[in-house]
């Protein structure tokens, strides 16, 4: 009799362990709280491919930067006290006037709602530089305009990279250009506090820097990378000169 019990002791401890080990593993696709699991309940099915709550937050997120960037382009130019600055203005007028019907138009055929007011804290910003005059208003330009681009730089790059709309997946890549030009213009006027956009950037991250060591004497001059062997080519690395951004694109479907 206690060798009966023993064993079937040692069954049920093996039968507990087993399944143990495999509930996670069974359970694990119908877990919520996964990133597959928000990605599935954010999403909803489109002719152009599923749509992500991350893809309808870019639309929203483009449509709100036009909305308060375009009239500081415009006051930029009609202030005008440098021709640095007016032509800075200039592009966030051409860039979000055109960005702005593309992402109508895009939110138009996702049935996608968009908002028609700057956020309070876009409103303050614009509020700021009306209300600044001088050198202080050119360096609140330049800086607030810069530090928006920065950030909204990052979040078209992780949608660019990760939607399966083509729909989202243009207007990613044609925010990502007007972005870059804007980025480029606004640095163009020599006023850009890069310490404070890198200690705004330290402040809020999470991971350790990683990276090369820092440099201690002169490296040694790495190899050249490039093709081997005898290979043609016919497509060209830059598209325009240095500090120059192409934005050259087809016009939008309505």
């Amino acid at each position: 009799m206690r060798r009966i019990n023993g064993t079937a002791l040692i069954i049920a401890a093996l039968v507990v362990t087993l399944g143990a080990l495999a509930f996670p593993m069974w359970s694990y696709a119908d877990r919520s709280g996964t990133g597959q699991a928000n990605l599935a309940a954010g999403s909803v099915a489109t002719q152009w491919g599923p749509l992500s709550a991350a893809d309808r937050d870019l639309l929203v997120k483009v449509r709100l930067a036009g909305l308060w960037e375009l009239p500081a382009g415009q006051q930029a130019v009609e202030r005008a006290p440098t021709e640095a600055i007016k032509e800075a203005g200039d592009h966030l007028i051409v860039g979000h006037t055109d960005l702005d019907k593309r992402a109508r138009a895009v939110a138009a055929q996702l049935s996608v709602e968009l908002p028609n007011q700057p956020t309070a804290q876009q409103q303050g910003w614009l509020q700021e530089l009306t209300e600044a005059e001088g050198m202080e208003y050119q360096r609140k330009f330049a800086n607030l305009l810069r530090v928006a681009h920065g950030k909204v730089f990052s979040v078209i790059a992780q949608v660019r990279d990760s939607t399966r709309n083509t729909l989202i997946r243009q207007l990613a890549s044609d925010a990502n250009q007007t972005v870059l030009d804007h980025i480029t213009m606004l640095e163009a006027t020599g006023l850009v506090d890069f310490d404070e956009i890198a200690n705004g950037g330290a402040a809020t991250a999470t991971a350790s820097p990683s990276g090369p060591p820092p440099p201690s004497g002169v490296p040694p001059v790495p190899p050249a990378a490039g093709p081997t062997g005898d290979v043609s080519t016919t497509s060209r690395p830059s598209p325009a000169p240095p500090g120059e951004v192409n934005t050259n694109r087809p016009e939008p479907q309505m």
